[in-house]
């Protein structure tokens, strides 16, 4: 065999091999939303009660458009109606931002609206069982589907339609008690609450400790398990509180690789 065609052939077995031996580049799979790995006992989880707030630009621009949809917000949620139906978000978004900036706790009672004015109190109730529950709406959405309103594990698992996935549903936009426009002064902001990171919440006192037993091997801050509210069932594991934002970020990674925890910020 001539040389030069030697060395060809040599090339291209070389050529070959790296494309074989080459790692593949997979493209990491979009987590899938869901509840909690075990159901949690919501019943105790009080409903939003309706109070008057401060209306913001965060979370009201209109128009707005998404997926290539446009949509107007309303001026204002009085004698709002709307039958259709409901869906739930859960994990994949626990601990995200909301449209108006909050971050969005699954075990609250909140919901996302495409065209309700930030913050807005409806009534949801489930034709299909009667049940019906009070949320604050603080959040855009759903944007697929027929769907008129995103709700949160919590009220979805109130409603009775956790497992299903969706339930026809009516919506009624509830006006505010004037006499409650002062709570939300009441109300210490959160610049003079101190931050901390929520590792979870759970319907179990003794889940709640096992993962706090598993926390305290990670981190040299105080790690507690807290007690909602007066008829709040669930317990709450803080880290915290947490002063430097950087160490905040590192944790918050720490929790998520070593322990598969997804953290958020809390105020107290």
């Amino acid at each position: 065999m001539p040389r030069a065609i030697r060395l060809l052939a040599l090339a291209g077995v070389l050529a070959l091999s790296g494309c074989i031996s080459a790692p593949l580049q997979v493209p990491k799979p979009e987590p899938k939303d869901g509840g909690p790995p075990q159901p949690v006992d919501v019943s105790g989880v009080k409903d939003a009660v309706p109070r008057v707030e401060r209306r913001t630009r965060a979370g009201n621009s209109s128009p707005y458009t998404v997926l290539g949809n446009t949509y107007h917000v309303l001026k204002s949620s009085h004698g709002f109606r709307q039958t259709g139906i409901a869906s739930w978000y859960g994990t994949k978004f626990h601990g995200r931002t909301t449209a108006n900036g909050e971050t969005y706790d699954m075990y609250a009672m909140t919901a996302a609206h495409k065209s309700l004015p930030i913050p807005s109190y409806v009534q949801v109730k489930n034709l299909e069982n009667g049940r019906s529950v009070v949320v604050r709406v603080n959040d855009r959405g759903p944007f697929h589907g027929d769907r008129i309103i995103d709700l949160t594990y919590a009220a979805a698992a109130k409603l009775g339609f956790v497992d299903q996935g969706i339930a026809k549903v009516e919506v009624v936009a509830l006006e505010a008690d004037p006499q409650l426009a002062g709570s939300a002064a009441a109300i210490p902001s959160d610049a003079v609450r101190q931050p901390f990171l929520q590792a979870g919440a759970f319907g179990s006192q003794s889940a709640a400790l096992a993962l706090r037993q598993r926390l305290t091997k990670l981190t040299a801050l105080p790690v507690t398990v807290k007690r909602g509210a007066t008829g709040d069932s669930l317990y709450r594991v803080h880290i915290g509180p947490i002063t430097d934002s950087g160490y905040m970020r590192k944790l918050k990674t720490r929790l998520q690789q070593q322990q598969r925890v997804s953290a958020h910020v809390v105020y107290e």
